[in-house]
């Protein structure tokens, strides 16, 4: 296992968390990567003594589709600025009668329906097979759950594992697919998710979600289909929620960063011969494999 005693920590926002009230010294760095440029500006600072990078998914003024975030750019962001573990805060809606709006929960499995995304950093002459089999870090969703246990407001409950669906989005989901989704036994319904948990993994990091119920979809003949107007204002209590969250985490992370099987994804899932690999690519990936292969040649001018 690399030694990580100094690692970053990062954390990206969703619909209504744009920025980290309680980042100290923090500055804006703004990186171009071999998949284009991130969501936004990576904030650099530290929270609780951690040094902490945020960056917010949609941009800060949310000009950012779902299927349009640039999630292999902020994923290789993050590790580039020194991140292994990463914590996403998103806006999710509710597919059981249990968990309720202004509600939290800390999923552990995914079903994916997205189909219009790039989800590899793979590819282009170079074949990698990380396993998903627990696509969270269990060890970060536990310190997660615990952090969320114990500053959770009142009027909020929180969650420990389920499913979140994956849908590729912009629009909501009609009646009969949230039905479909429900009877599939999974727990939530979101957009966003899933593609940064693959990609998280062959980066190498480890990956929880702070996952914020802010509807029930569509599915409750006692409530209102989701709308836009119910999600902001459920949006805005729960992001109000997240700082004492997220300071919590910190202070644990500090002091005993936890080890995650993440964190040699590509230890066994590298399948290509390196000297296979055309240069390009190679180069590409060199943030990821050099700890397996050995720095990327260079450019023969």
């Amino acid at each position: 296992m690399p030694d990580l005693s100094q690692a970053r920590v990062g954390v990206i926002g969703g619909s209504g968390l744009y920025g980290m009230p309680g980042l100290k010294q923090a500055k804006e760095i703004r990186l171009e990567t071999p998949f284009g440029s991130p969501s936004d500006a990576l904030r650099v600072g530290t929270l609780e003594g951690v040094e902490t990078v945020f960056l917010a998914r949609h941009g800060c003024h949310h000009h950012l589709l779902p299927s349009e975030v640039p999630y292999r750019a902020n994923i290789w962001a993050m590790r580039k600025l020194g991140v292994r573990w990463l914590i996403s805060v998103s806006a999710v809606g509710s597919l059981q009668e249990h968990l309720r709006p202004r509600d939290m929960v800390v999923p552990s499995q995914f079903i994916d329906r997205t189909h219009q995304r790039p989800q590899s950093f793979f590819g282009e002459g170079c074949v990698a097979h990380v396993s998903l089999a627990d696509p969270f870090c269990p060890k970060l969703s536990s310190l997660l759950a615990n952090a969320a246990e114990a500053e959770i407001p009142s009027g909020h409950q929180l969650h420990r594992g389920g499913t979140y669906l994956c849908m590729e989005g912009p629009a909501f989901s009609t009646r009969a697919e949230s039905e479909l989704y429900r009877s599939w036994g999974c727990s939530v319904i979101g957009m966003t998710n899933h593609t940064e948990s693959r990609l998280a993994r062959e980066a190498e990091l480890a990956y929880a979600s702070l996952s914020m119920v802010t509807d029930f979809d569509c599915w409750h003949s006692e409530h209102e289909a989701v709308s836009v107007e119910m999600v902001i204002g459920n949006l805005q209590a729960n992001a109000k929620a997240t700082e004492p969250i997220l300071n919590e985490l910190m202070r644990q992370i500090g002091l005993d960063r936890p080890a995650s099987e993440a964190h040699r994804a590509l230890a066994q899932a590298l399948i290509t011969p390196p000297d296979q690999v055309p240069l390009e690519t190679r180069q590409h990936l060199d943030l990821f494999v050099q700890p397996y292969w050995g720095p990327a040649p260079a450019n023969q001018g």
